[in-house]
């Protein structure tokens, strides 16, 4: 069977390009093969702490979306709760739990993890753990204030297959949501 496994290169050096208080950093490293027969060639670094994402359905299979401005694409998208796992020993279920409440204004009572993936592993060392959540009860932000890009953000439902059906039509484009829609459906916790 296939399967990934952790393996590091030799790092020779390594520089800062930008650190600062905010979650991510970018830096570059100098790497060679592991028997050392090139000279040293650079890789660029996006460090990321990971993140939690959240395919939150209700008993109507109606799936709980965001629709936000994203800057760095210049665009609008239809995406799902999810947040970073930046606090120190949270496990991402538990940010996963977070975020549905803080994002949406929800908790659930069952949780089902779909898959981990890394984003754009030749560059980033984000993993996203992507979760369904069934069972769903309103309950409010509670005194988390929306802020910047969120605080624009709408939400509403959208019945499962037809944001499936925008998926594969490819206007859904979020990365997560594709994910989650897809992993969720090939494992039969969905019917398109």
């Amino acid at each position: 069977m296939p399967h990934d496994e952790p393996r590091g290169w030799p790092v020779v050096r390594s520089e800062d390009l930008h650190r600062d208080g905010w979650v991510v950093a970018l830096r570059q490293d100098w790497i060679t093969d592991p028997e050392g027969r090139e000279e040293p060639f650079r890789r660029l670094v996006l460090e990321h702490p990971g993140a939690a994402v959240v395919l939150a359905v209700d008993e109507q299979d109606r799936v709980l979306c965001l629709w936000q401005y994203r800057h760095a694409a210049a665009r609008r998208f239809v995406e799902i709760p999810a947040g970073l796992l930046d606090q120190p020993g949270e496990e991402p279920e538990q940010v996963a739990r977070r975020e549905l409440v803080e994002e949406a204004g929800y908790e659930a009572e069952d949780w089902t993890h779909l898959v981990s993936t890394y984003s754009s592993p030749g560059i980033s060392s984000e993993v996203a753990h992507i979760y369904l959540a069934r069972g769903l009860t309103h309950v409010g932000r509670g005194d988390f204030v929306l802020a910047h890009e969120e605080a624009e953000m709408e939400t509403g439902w959208v019945p499962f297959p037809d944001l499936y059906a925008a998926v594969l039509g490819g206007r859904v484009q979020d990365a997560p949501v594709v994910i989650a829609v897809l992993a969720a459906a090939a494992r039969g916790l969905m019917s398109p």
